[in-house]
């Protein structure tokens, strides 16, 4: 089994890439995806949610209100740290699982956007980064999310800078350029994943 480690910073088309390597026969052990399973209705991981921020984060279906959640945490680094303690921790375990059941000749991708925050570089056989210009981040986060910018900003600063990926990384797809761009990279990446 390869483990990859996938990051890039909001907007920079990480999860073009995932869905790519996925296409190519690449487990992903989506990051994102899994925090939002730890904090749906009835868990463990809601309850502890709504014990730190109280339930006005709670939308009327009693589902997590993200977009609310995230104007609090992104704007507060002591927010964001007590949330990413409570679901970190879940995310991790469940992770774990997923991997467990992935077989041994597996290449197992690690789609984690704050790999390079929390330092989780050291659990990867390779970390790949997809590098975009910030620039090029906020015009996507803009224009395609439909973000206002500063809270496209807001949340572009609370992540590693572009300097502190790269740092990270084994192997830089640039997805600075158009969307038939990407492919070939992605392509190549894949090939050499297969030769770890």
């Amino acid at each position: 089994m390869v483990k990859v480690g996938l990051t890039g910073g909001i907007g920079a088309g990480k999860s073009e890439v995932s869905r790519l390597l996925a296409s190519y026969g690449a487990v992903i052990v989506d990051a994102d995806k899994i925090a939002r399973e730890v904090v749906e209705p009835g868990t463990p991981g809601l309850a502890a949610v709504v014990a730190e921020f109280g339930d006005d984060i709670l939308a009327p279906d009693g589902t997590l209100d993200r977009p609310k959640l995230g104007g609090i945490v992104f704007s507060d680094p002591d927010k964001l740290k007590a949330l990413n303690a409570i679901v970190h921790p879940l995310v991790g375990a469940r992770s774990a699982e997923l991997e467990a059941s992935a077989g041994p000749d597996a290449v197992v991708v690690h789609d984690v956007p704050l790999l390079t925050e929390n330092g989780l570089a050291p659990l990867y056989d390779l970390v790949v980064v997809v590098d975009a210009a910030p620039q090029t981040q906020l015009d996507r986060l803009v224009r395609l999310r439909g973000m206002a910018e500063d809270e496209a900003k807001s949340r572009m600063a609370a992540q590693a800078s572009r300097e502190q990926r790269l740092a990270v990384a084994d192997l830089v797809i640039d997805n600075d350029g158009p969307l038939d761009a990407l492919e070939p990279q992605v392509r190549a990446v894949w090939e050499r994943l297969r030769t770890v």
